[in-house]
């Protein structure tokens, strides 16, 4: 029977997703034909849908990249409640929360592209949490993207890599998000300092440069 393009698609998305389970438990240095057993399929399936190892990583990242910036977005345009049903089904995002930390923590242009687009995507979701009124503006949206980037996927890499060898990812990351959740709307919410002296030395100083 031939197939068709919905299975061809199936076959991708199936192999894809197999994937970023397989490279987020046991690395990238994992090879194709580990990625086959676990979809289901062919080593040679695996090369027709993607051409190679890298084409599979780079659709891996694609897809999760698409992932982060959607579920982000969702989550700042949903009300309150509707966050707080998203972090407690925050273990669905376990295989590709360890695909991040796996890319981030092998390095490379790949963990190089990835981080450019999540700063990229963060920078619209922001923008569009500001255009709603859910969020202030800022001075400078880039920088703050990429501070949030850099903090949230740093404090993530830590806090898993300090798991002990075989840590489930699932109960890691609920765990985590237990951990985190308060201080963090406590901190994004209400803000750290009780004055503005300090940023409005440190912007007088900018302005003097």
């Amino acid at each position: 029977m031939r197939s068709t393009k919905a299975d061809d698609l199936n076959t991708r998305a199936r192999i894809r997703d197999a994937a970023i389970e397989v490279f987020g438990r046991d690395g990238f240095t994992t090879g194709v034909r580990a990625v086959a057993t676990a979809a289901g399929v062919s080593p040679g399936l695996v090369n027709h849908h993607f051409g190679s190892k890298d084409g599979l990583r780079a659709a891996c990242d694609g897809y999760v990249q698409d992932l982060v910036r959607d579920s982000k977005s969702t989550a700042l345009s949903a009300p309150p409640a509707g966050i707080i049903a998203q972090l407690a089904q925050i273990d669905h995002y376990a295989p590709v929360v360890a695909y991040i930390v796996r890319s981030f923590a092998s390095g490379g242009q790949l963990a190089t592209d990835m981080y450019e687009h999540m700063v990229d995507d963060a920078v619209a979701y922001l923008d569009e949490g500001v255009i709603s009124g859910r969020l202030k503006a800022s001075r400078d949206p880039r920088a703050r993207a990429r501070f949030l980037v850099r903090q949230n996927v740093g404090g993530m890499l830590v806090y898993l890599q300090m798991q002990p060898q075989g840590t489930d990812f699932k109960i890691a990351l609920q765990d985590m998000t237990e951990e985190i959740t308060l201080p963090a709307l406590e901190l994004y919410t209400e803000g750290l300092f009780a004055e503005t002296d300090t940023l409005d030395t440190y912007l007088r100083y900018q302005q003097n440069r």
